[in-house]
C-alpha cells in the first residue's frame, strides 16, 4: 500500500492498458461510519457483484442495447470481448482478497484500488479521508476522487512544548512531511544555597524558560515560512500553551485550530490522529457553511443556486454547477438519456432532446459521477439536517 502524492497520481492518470480491463475501486472504510470491517467487506463486496454483472451483460451476443448503454455509462467506455472477462474476475478478486487481508484505520479512511491483471497494474492507496465507494471498468484509472482528494488537501502542523523542550511536526494526508525539535536545558536549583540565591536562580529560569516558549515560536514560524501549514495544534500544558500563544507570529495564531492535552514526547502516531482530527473538523466545518450558503442563497431565489434532485439534474446537464451538496447515504432511482445522456428523475422522455431515456438504479450515484468528471466540488455531508430538509441535494452555481 502507498500513500497519495503527485508522482502517484500522475503514474496512474498516464497508465493506459491497451486492451484489458482497468478496475478502479474506492471504498469508504472510516471508522465512524463502519465500525466493524465486515460492514465495509459487504458494500465491497456488493459493488464488485454488481459491476461483474453489468459487464457480463456486455458480453457477448445476449445483451441488449439498454445493458450496452448502461455500461458505457457506468462501467467506462470499453467493450469487454468474453475473452475479457477472465482476467477481469481475477481483478475484481484480487481487489475483495486485498480488503480482507485488514486496513489499518488508525491512519486510514478511504481505499483506492486499481488492478489490471492482462497489462500489469495493481496499486493501493491509503487515503486519511473518506471517499465515495466507487466502481468503475475502463481501459484506464478512474483517478477523479485522487485529484479531489489532492486539491482539497491541507498541512497540519503540531507544536507540543513544555519548559524545555519543543517539536514541531508537518502532516499531510496522514504523513509526516517535516519535524523539528529545540531544547533548552533550565538552570539547576541547588538546595544548599541561601534565599537569595534561590530566588535569583528562580527568577533565572522563569526568565529561561520564557526565551524557551519564544525560541520556540520562532522555530515554528520558521518551519511555517518553509514547509507552509493551514492549520496548526498546540499541545503540552495548559498554563505553558497559553504563554506559548503569547509569542507566536500573528499569522500563527490565526492558523491554531485545536488544543490537545499530548506531552512533548507523544508518539509520532498520536500526534498524527489529532492532525486528521482537525482535518476531519475543518472540513465538517466547511461543509457547514456551504450548506448554509446553499440554503440562503435558495431562499433569495436569485438563482445562485437550486436545491432537490430535479433540478440539480437540470443545471448539470447544463454545465452550470461549481459545487454539489449531497446527504450521505442519499440513493434514488431515475433516467439517462440514451441520446444526450441527460439525468433526470423523471422519464421516460427527455426533457432536452425527446429521446427516449434508461432507468437508473442511482441516479444520484449518476450525478455525483457527472459533478467529478465536470471538476465540480463535490460535498458528502453527513447528519446535517438543513441538507435534509433542502431535498438532500444541492448545487451552488457558476451561473
Amino acid at each position: 500500500m502507498a500513500p497519495l502524492t503527485r508522482e502517484v497520481l500522475r503514474t496512474l492518470a498516464d497508465f493506459w492498458s491497451g486492451g484489458p480491463p482497468v478496475v478502479s475501486v474506492y471504498l469508504d472504510v472510516d471508522g465512524r461510519r463502519h465500525r466493524r470491517p465486515l460492514d465495509y467487506e459487504a458494500e465491497l463486496r456488493r459493488l464488485l457483484r454488481h459491476a461483474a454483472a453489468r459487464a457480463r451483460n456486455d458480453n457477448g451476443g445476449g445483451a441488449d442495447e439498454r445493458a450496452r448503454r448502461w455500461r458505457r455509462a457506468h462501467l467506462g467506455r470499453g467493450s469487454w470481448s468474453r475473452e475479457g472477462a477472465a482476467p477481469l474476475a481475477k481483478d475484481l478478486a484480487r481487489i475483495e482478497h486485498q480488503v480482507r487481508q485488514g486496513v489499518d484505520r488508525s491512519r486510514t479512511r478511504g481505499l483506492a484500488l486499481f488492478s489490471c491483471t492482462g497489462a500489469g497494474l495493481w496499486e493501493v492507496v491509503e487515503l486519511p479521508v473518506p471517499v465515495r465507494n466507487q466502481v468503475v471498468v475502463d481501459r484506464a484509472p478512474h483517478v477523479q476522487q485522487l485529484e479531489l482528494v489532492l486539491e482539497e488537501r491541507e498541512r497540519v502542523g503540531v507544536l507540543l512544548v513544555d519548559r524545555q523542550r519543543a517539536r514541531i511536526l508537518v502532516f499531510e494526508l496522514g504523513e509526516l512531511v517535516d519535524r523539528s525539535e529545540l531544547f533548552d536545558a533550565l538552570p539547576r536549583h541547588e538546595d544548599d544555597r541561601g534565599d537569595w540565591d534561590r530566588d535569583h536562580v528562580a527568577d533565572h529560569r522563569a526568565d529561561a524558560a520564557h526565551h524557551h516558549l519564544r525560541r520556540a515560536g520562532q522555530v515554528a514560524f520558521q518551519v511555517f515560512r518553509g514547509q507552509g501549514f493551514e492549520h496548526l495544534v498546540l499541545g503540552g500544558p495548559e498554563q505553558v500553551v497559553s504563554e506559548l500563544e503569547r509569542e507566536l507570529h500573528s499569522y500563527l495564531r490565526d492558523r491554531v485550530a485545536a488544543r490537545v492535552s499530548l506531552p512533548v514526547g507523544a508518539p509520532d502516531d498520536e500526534l498524527r490522529r489529532a492532525a486528521m482530527d482537525v482535518q476531519d473538523t475543518v472540513r465538517a466545518d466547511r461543509q457547514a457553511v456551504q450548506v448554509r450558503r446553499l440554503r440562503d442563497r435558495v431562499g433569495a431565489g436569485n438563482g445562485a443556486a437550486v436545491a432537490g434532485l430535479g433540478p440539480v439534474l437540470g443545471a448539470l446537464g447544463e454545465r452550470r454547477v461549481h459545487g454539489l451538496l449531497v446527504s450521505d447515504g442519499y440513493e434514488d432511482p431515475g433516467w439517462r438519456c440514451a441520446s444526450c445522456s441527460q439525468l433526470a428523475a423523471r422519464g421516460p422522455s427527455c426533457h432536452r432532446c425527446g429521446a427516449s431515456m434508461d432507468r437508473v438504479d442511482d441516479v444520484v450515484e449518476a450525478a455525483v459521477e457527472e459533478a467529478l468528471r465536470q471538476g465540480c466540488v463535490v460535498n458528502i455531508c453527513v447528519g446535517d439536517a438543513d441538507l435534509d430538509v433542502l431535498g438532500r441535494i444541492g448545487a451552488l452555481l457558476r451561473f
